[in-house]
């Protein structure tokens, strides 16, 4: 399912190791935000004016960045974290943009997303999240 590349374009420049590296630190922070429900970590790896946009069931949600993290900072603590399963699928990245995949797998659903990051003012952020969910 996910036969995503690591590797710029053919005919494009090589990324550099070094933003690779920034670019899947910044989605693991993102996994550690969610697990933990940590408003911090999700502010380090989101830029503030990010919006994450997916389907809930069939209904068609756009969010913003703030809002969306509040929710998750108020939600339950997650128990038995061994239950839940977080990863980089893989990432392409271009000049300062880059495109990761990410593949949740939590008990009950499991979410893929496709989150956007640009590299601004030296760090690699977030800018916008799609994702769908698989109910189990």
């Amino acid at each position: 399912m996910f036969g995503f590349q690591t590797h710029a374009q053919e005919g494009r420049p090589a990324f550099e190791q070094d933003d690779l590296k920034a670019v899947e630190q910044t989605v693991q922070l993102y996994f550690e935000g969610l697990m933990e429900r940590d408003r911090a970590k999700l502010e380090r790896a989101f830029s503030p004016d990010a919006r994450l946009i997916g389907f809930r069931g069939e209904v068609y949600t756009v969010t913003p960045f703030a809002t969306w993290a509040e929710g998750v900072a108020a939600g339950p603590k997650r128990e038995n974290r061994a239950a839940y399963e977080n990863r980089v699928a893989g990432v392409e990245l271009h000049g300062k943009m880059a495109l990761a995949r990410a593949a949740l797998f939590w008990p009950d659903i499991y979410y893929y997303d496709l989150l956007t990051l640009l590299k601004i003012d030296g760090e690699w952020k977030i800018v916008h999240k799609s994702w769908h969910e698989l109910a189990q």
